[in-house]
């Protein structure tokens, strides 16, 4: 079966079975096309509540169909349960709980992207959108941000009123981009506006034009002038990016900004998730997930 007559069939199957597949922005472009929604963490969140489905297919990591499933009671199913966030790895969960226990005067934060363990022991969790504006509004003067580290020194830099400290990990991706492909990317292109996400390091923000989460990056990049735009980030945003804004052209700023676990999940692995009951449903343990929902729930007051 060719990709035309798979994406016709899905349409089909996902119609008479009341289905509706979420698929993060940095997921393959055919399987951006077979989505209902696309979007980040924080929109898909709010798509869930008010789509009308039976069921949701979550195409992207582990963490955003864990996300989801804490939020909805409707049923959750991952088509490649393999793709898992590095960045959610890093993370001991263990050692985090004991630092809480040493340290009550922190308020734990987590990004809303991280697995639901992790948001299970936190005190609040945020989108990296309104990372900032939400961590400026929090009675506590101590924070512990858990997630991103390289995010966590950009809130610091923003936020001046409190003491935050960061959690040492990372994402794998963003990471990589280092400030030296950044200088070689303005001398190939002089003028033309570099944009990354804020989960990049620090000397790669300080170089670049804006920086903003993926949701912040495309709504910025719609009011610009230019014809021309660099991006820093996951490569799966440039199909978002060029739908929305048909006049412009993107380049990608490095060749390591591709997530494969991202990129694991295909038209097929859908199509089949859909027809031959493959695939992962999610299941949470109530205690974990109640804990979780109240971080989100936390968040949500804030929004």
């Amino acid at each position: 079966m060719n990709d035309k007559n798979m994406i016709d069939e899905i349409i089909k199957i996902k119609e008479e079975k009341g289905i509706k597949i979420f698929a993060h922005n940095y997921q393959n472009y055919e399987v951006q096309q077979i989505a209902d929604y696309v979007g980040d963490y924080l929109q898909l969140i709010e798509a869930s509540k008010e789509s009308d489905c039976k069921a949701i297919i979550s195409c992207g990591v582990k963490s955003l169909a864990e996300t989801l499933k804490t939020v909805s009671d409707k049923n959750i199913v991952m088509p490649v349960s393999e793709a898992v966030c590095p960045m959610n790895k890093k993370i001991n969960i263990d050692e985090l709980v004991s630092f809480k226990n040493m340290h009550p005067q922190f308020t734990i934060v987590s990004s809303l992207n991280s697995q639901v363990e992790l948001k299970a022991i936190s005190d609040i969790c945020v989108p990296t959108s309104k990372a900032v504006e939400i961590i400026e509004k929090l009675d506590s003067e101590n924070i512990l941000f858990v997630s991103d580290m390289n995010l966590g020194n950009y809130i610091s830099k923003k936020v001046k009123n409190k003491n935050i400290m960061s959690w040492t990990a990372y994402c794998n991706i963003h990471d990589k981009v280092t400030k030296q492909e950044v200088i070689n990317m303005k001398e190939k292109h002089p003028n033309v506006p570099i944009i990354v996400h804020t989960q990049c390091r620090e000397d790669v923000i300080k170089l670049a034009d804006y920086a903003g989460s993926t949701s912040q990056i495309i709504e910025y990049v719609k009011n610009l002038k230019d014809k021309k735009v660099i991006i820093g980030t996951e490569t799966g945003i440039l199909h978002v990016l060029r739908r929305l804004n048909k006049d412009k052209k993107f380049d990608l700023l490095s060749p390591s900004l591709i997530c494969m676990d991202m990129k694991k999940t295909s038209l097929d692995d859908v199509y089949r998730c859909m027809t031959d009951d493959t695939g992962e449903i999610i299941k949470i343990d109530e205690d974990i997930r109640l804990k979780a929902l109240n971080s989100i729930d936390n968040m949500m007051k804030y929004l």
